[in-house]
């Protein structure tokens, strides 16, 4: 194998690949790239056996052949080298090792065969859609924060992606919930969509495919089975197992007659809730929200670092009320937010509230009470 290829092309497809590769691996290929020159072009390969990103990028090929390399090493190398340069890659079976050559730097790496590389079969990716680019980003974006980390859990450690008919309606639904929080956002169902199964898509999946965004065209093509699901992005795609598991009738925990409606300023109400969970207790950053006639009042008390207390002008006509939010979860939501304001839907104080961005009617947001 012998090609030339840009400095700049070539980190760009090695970015996108090695983030799969986990650093620790008791299986020493799983720790490689595959590298694949034929015609004008190479592609690289890396997986986890639970993901496999795939990129291809334009090259000079003058010799075609496969071999595989360590990643995160390849990688670094190719970053640390000038911008501009003209990276060599030559692979022979006399020498057992690859050979990076680029002006006067030359490096020699291990290499493993690409016979023993594992590939991720696309059989059985029945569904087939393709969505807008900027529409799969919205999705994920306004949602993936809501992700559960418990392990224990494991069937909450992903985003739902799944359709529903409202109202005789096809609409693509994400949703994502840690037990304390809920983010859902929905759009019309691209064509093709509809009657696909509901998957569990895994968290690292979500953030791989976040990043592979970044760099795709106008659309990507999703393929969905109930074992895994694919994304292409053009020259890139990544193709993964989805979570084995039920997720929870998220739907029962959606409040529907919440009549106590508060409106807020987003950057106003979420600048006050940081400045007063800077004396926030690290494990429960709790801060009790009083509302009131035409104000909220945030409070934080903490025996050790004293207390904050700040009001913030608000739409609200109802009885006063108090009720407590983790602080953390209160700002990852009013990140989320698009619009200037933010409507809080109340019930009892220890009910699930729910929050509405007026700028986005297809999103919506369940925050469960502290005790404070």
């Amino acid at each position: 194998m012998q090609l030339s290829i840009e400095r700049a092309a070539l980190l760009k497809a090695l970015g996108h690949v090695q983030n799969v590769v986990e650093r620790r691996n008791t299986i020493p290929i799983l720790s490689n790239v595959l590298l694949s020159a034929e015609g004008d072009a190479m592609a690289l390969s890396a997986t986890d056996l639970d993901m496999e990103i795939i990129d291809e990028t334009p090259g000079r090929v003058e010799g075609a052949g496969q071999i595989t390399a360590p990643a995160h090493t390849l990688y670094e190398i190719v970053r640390k080298l000038p911008e501009g340069s003209e990276v060599e890659l030559r692979y022979s079976g006399d020498d057992p090792r690859l050979q990076v050559v680029a002006g006067r730097s030359k490096f020699n790496l291990p290499v493993l065969p690409a016979g023993d590389f594992p590939v991720m079969s696309s059989d059985g990716l029945g569904n087939r859609f393709v969505i807008a680019t900027k529409d799969l980003i919205r999705l994920i974006d306004t949602t993936r924060f809501a992700i559960s980390t418990e392990e224990t859990r494991y069937y909450l450690n992903g985003l739902y992606l799944h359709t529903v008919v409202e109202g005789g309606i096809a609409k693509l639904r994400a949703v994502a919930t840690d037990g304390r929080r809920l983010a859902l956002a929905e759009m019309p169902a691209p064509e093709g969509a509809a009657g696909a199964p509901g998957i569990i898509v895994p968290r690292k999946t979500v953030a791989e495919a976040r990043r592979l965004l970044e760099d795709a065209g106008e659309s990507v093509e999703v393929q969905i089975s109930a074992q895994k699901v694919r994304f292409d992005f053009g020259r890139a795609a990544l193709t993964s197992k989805v979570i084995d598991g039920a997720f929870p009738d998220y739907v029962r925990v959606i409040p529907q007659g919440n009549s106590r409606i508060l409106i807020v300023d987003n950057g106003m109400f979420a600048r006050a809730v940081d400045r007063v969970a800077t004396i926030s207790e690290e494990k429960s950053r709790s801060v009790k929200v009083a509302v009131e006639r035409g104000k909220v009042v945030l409070t934080v008390r903490n025996m050790e670092a004293g207390q904050a207390v700040e009001e913030v002008e608000a739409d609200y006509e109802g009885e006063p009320f108090e009720v407590g939010f983790n602080a953390r979860y209160l700002l990852d939501v009013a990140d989320q937010i698009q619009g200037e304001t933010a409507e809080f839907r109340f019930a009892e104080p220890h009910d699930p509230t729910l929050v509405l961005d007026p700028a986005d009617p297809d999103v919506q947001y369940v925050l469960m009470p502290l005790r404070v």
